[in-house]
C-alpha cells in the first residue's frame, strides 16, 4: 500500500489522543461539544491501518446529527485514501447502505439502533456505540457484544449519562474490567470552546440538566418522571403507512417561542411511527403541514391541544374535512394524561421512536410537590412539547380508562 498522506484534526488532549490510540475498550461519558465524534472515527481508521477488517459505526439513528457528522467525516477521510491510491470513490464508498470499503484496510459499515436487526451475523474488528446511553440495552447485548468474539474486537462507548440505566451500570464497571477504560469529559475539556460560552449556558439551565448535559454527571432520579424510556424506544420510522394498520395523530400546537409537535400512533400497537417538529411558521404553513401527514397515513382522527393559537388552528383544519378532536390542558386535566404517561413508559406499554430530542424532553421532565399535589414541567430554558403532543396522543388512543392517581412519593 502506497504512503498517503491525509489531513486530521489533531487531537485536542491527552484524553482525546488516548482515544483514539489505545486498545482498550472504552466506557466514555462526556459533555457536549468535548469532541467525541472526531475522535472516535479518527481511532476507526487508526486501528484499520494496524489491524484490517471490519469495523462498524453504531449511531441512534440517520435523524440523529451526531450520525450524519460521523458520516460525513468518515466520507472525507476515505476520499483522501481512495484518492492517494487512485482508486474511484464511487466504486468504495456505498451512500445508499452507507459503508465504505478500502482496499488493504477493510471496511467501514453504519448501522443504526433504531434497527438492531441489521446488527446480527458478522464478526467485526471493533465498533463505535455513540449515543450509547439513548439506546436500549438489547442493542449491546443482543447484537453487538457477540459480534466481537471473532476477533476479539473492541468497543467505545460514546454519550451522555441520563440518569441511571444501563449505560451508567456500563460507564462504572469499566472502571474495573480488565482490558476496558473509563473515561470521562466535561464541554470546558475542549479547548477550542470558551468556557464563558458555556457560563452562559449554566446561567439559563437548571443545575441538574447542566451537570448532565456539560458536565456529564449522572443526575439521579429525584424529581424524574419517565423511566425506561430508552427501553420503549424501539419503534421504527415509517414515511408512509402499512396496510391493514390504523393510525391517528396528536399535536402540540406552538406559540411564537415553542416547538409544534406532531406524532403519528399506530393504535393497535400503540406506538410512534413518524413526527414532525417545526417552529416559527405561519398558520397556513402549519395546517398544510398537518394535513399532509393526515392524508398521507389516512389518519382516522388528530387530537389537537385546544389552548392559545390551538383552538383556530382547530376550527381551521375542520373546515378542511378532517376529524379533530380538541384536548384543553389545565392544572385538573395535566395531572392524569402525564401520570397516565408516565405509567406506560413503566409498564412498557408504549413504544417511541429513538429520537434524541423526544428521549432528552422525556428523560429531564421534572415532577414537583405542591401543597394539592405535584406540578409537571420542563426544567427552566427547555421545551416540553414533545412531552406534551405525546401524553395528548397517549390519552386520545386509551381514551375512557385513564383516571387521576395520585403519584406516590419516593420517586
Amino acid at each position: 500500500m502506497p504512503t498517503i498522506t491525509i489531513d486530521l484534526k489533531k487531537p485536542h488532549s491527552e484524553l482525546q489522543k488516548n482515544i483514539i490510540t489505545t486498545d482498550d475498550s472504552i466506557a466514555m461519558f462526556a459533555g457536549r461539544r468535548f469532541g467525541k465524534t472526531d475522535a472516535g472515527v479518527q481511532r476507526i481508521f487508526r486501528k484499520m491501518q494496524e489491524r484490517p477488517g471490519l469495523y462498524w459505526w453504531v449511531g441512534l439513528s440517520w435523524q440523529a446529527a451526531s450520525m450524519k457528522k460521523a458520516w460525513r467525516e468518515t466520507t472525507t477521510i476515505a476520499k483522501q485514501i481512495l484518492k492517494g491510491m487512485g482508486l474511484k470513490e464511487r466504486e468504495h464508498i456505498n451512500q445508499s447502505k452507507h459503508e465504505i470499503k478500502i482496499p488493504g484496510m477493510g471496511e467501514i459499515w453504519f448501522r443504526t439502533a433504531d434497527n438492531p436487526a441489521s446488527l446480527a451475523g458478522e464478526g467485526v474488528h471493533g465498533v463505535v456505540v455513540d449515543e450509547f446511553s439513548l439506546m436500549r440495552e438489547v442493542v449491546w447485548s443482543e447484537y453487538i457484544e457477540a459480534t466481537l468474539l471473532d476477533y476479539k474486537g473492541w468497543v467505545a462507548f460514546f454519550g451522555i449519562p441520563k440518569g441511571n440505566n444501563w449505560a451508567a451500570k456500563i460507564w462504572r464497571g469499566a472502571k474495573n474490567w480488565e482490558g476496558w477504560q473509563q473515561l470521562h469529559a466535561t464541554s470546558y475539556d475542549n479547548p477550542f470552546i470558551d468556557p464563558v460560552d458555556i457560563d452562559k449556558i449554566k446561567e439559563k439551565r437548571a443545575q441538574s440538566i447542566f451537570n448532565q448535559e456539560y458536565l456529564a454527571k449522572i443526575v439521579s432520579g429525584e424529581g424524574m418522571v419517565f423511566r425506561n424510556v430508552t427501553e420503549c424506544a424501539k419503534s421504527e420510522w415509517l414515511d408512509k403507512p402499512e396496510e391493514g394498520r390504523q393510525y391517528v395523530g396528536s399535536v402540540d400546537v406552538a406559540d411564537a417561542n415553542d416547538y409544534t409537535v406532531v406524532y403519528v400512533w399506530d393504535v393497535a400497537a400503540k406506538s410512534i411511527v413518524h413526527m414532525d417538529r417545526f417552529r416559527r411558521v405561519g398558520y397556513n404553513v402549519l395546517e398544510d403541514r398537518l394535513e399532509a401527514l393526515y392524508k398521507k397515513f389516512g389518519m382516522q382522527n388528530m387530537t389537537i391541544e385546544d389552548n392559545s393559537i390551538g383552538q383556530p388552528v382547530i376550527d381551521h383544519l375542520r373546515k378542511r374535512g378532517m376529524t379533530i378532536t380538541p384536548f384543553h390542558t389545565s392544572h385538573a386535566t395535566k395531572a392524569p394524561i402525564i401520570q397516565a404517561l408516565q405509567s406506560a413508559f413503566e409498564h412498557e406499554e408504549i413504544s417511541i421512536l429513538p429520537d434524541e430530542i423526544t428521549i432528552d424532553e422525556l428523560t429531564v421532565y421534572e415532577a414537583k410537590r405542591t401543597a394539592s399535589g405535584y406540578s409537571y414541567g420542563a426544567p427552566s430554558g427547555m421545551f416540553d412539547d414533545c412531552v406534551m403532543s405525546m401524553a395528548i396522543g397517549w390519552y386520545s388512543i386509551n381514551v375512557g380508562r385513564i383516571e387521576y392517581v395520585e403519584t406516590p412519593e419516593g420517586w
